[in-house]
């Protein structure tokens, strides 16, 4: 995988974070990879959350199997025709602990970067595991350089603290974070139309203030996004004209625009 123009070329590459785990960021990283598919760009989308690869079964591919190239390469998976995907949750049983120590991580993470068939490709999006450890370090090694990261938080404190952890661990790494994504923002009553702010208010826009950049959107919740997630099917492909297809839309055309490109749809 490479920036240089030749083959296996990538031209942008983006981190999803998050710090903590259970704040949708496998969910932002696969509705972004459909969203920004479906606007006519070639996208990887690449699983590095090694103990909870749940890329796979958000997008229906536990039961699908890898195979290789005439070369030896892994195959990845090709959805709606420009979205590639790689993930463990393809290669091991589902409910099966993955118990590997730092080495073998970084170790996969490494072929997942270069045995895995991704050709040209206009973006790459990696889903990476809370925290900042082993594999954060290893994606970024592995990759070289990254065009930004996108940090997930809910609008609760302990999560904002969190992703605040995530957001300096890409400062001194010396790279861009994007900007944050806020999800779980507000619940919208189905019945009598009140916005309840279930998990506090305003934590996204106090974190970007003090990291020093911007909210993307703010995700409220939706009983469409468990539907999706379990089903294995991605908002901006099954679920089109809703609310939640437009915010992973216009996130999607936030990103492009941060990266300096525009829709290609139509």
């Amino acid at each position: 995988m490479s920036t240089e123009k030749e083959e296996g070329y990538v031209k942008h590459k983006l981190l999803v974070l998050s710090g903590k785990g259970g704040v949708g960021k496998t969910t932002v990283s696969v509705n972004l990879a459909a969203a920004l598919a479906l606007q006519g760009y070639r996208v990887g989308l690449m699983d590095v959350d090694i103990h909870g690869p749940n890329v796979a079964k958000m997008l229906g591919l536990e039961e699908k199997v890898h195979i290789a190239s005439e070369d030896g390469k892994i195959i990845p998976h090709t959805l709606f025709q420009s979205l590639k995907v790689i993930s463990l949750g393809s290669f091991v049983p589902k409910g099966k602990p993955i118990i590997w120590r730092g080495p073998l991580k970084n170790k996969t993470i490494e072929q997942f970067v270069d045995d895995v068939e991704w050709g040209d490709l206009d973006v790459l999006v990696v889903d990476t595991p809370p925290g900042t450890g082993d594999e954060h370090l290893g994606i970024m090694q592995a990759l070289g350089s990254i065009d930004g990261a996108i940090l997930v938080t809910t609008p609760q404190t302990v999560s904002k603290d969190d992703a605040k952890r995530a957001g300096e661990f890409v400062k001194v790494m010396e790279s861009r974070i994007l900007g944050i994504v806020e999800n779980m923002s507000y619940f919208v009553c189905p019945t009598c139309k009140t916005v309840h702010y279930l998990f506090g208010k305003d934590g996204g826009q106090i974190l970007a203030d003090e990291l020093e950049t911007v909210v993307l959107t703010k995700i409220p919740q939706d009983p469409m996004m468990i539907v999706s997630g379990d089903a294995g099917k991605p908002v901006p492909f099954f679920f089109r004209e809703t609310a939640m297809e437009k915010h992973f839309y216009e996130l999607s055309e936030k990103i492009l625009a941060l990266l300096g490109e525009g829709s290609r749809e139509g």
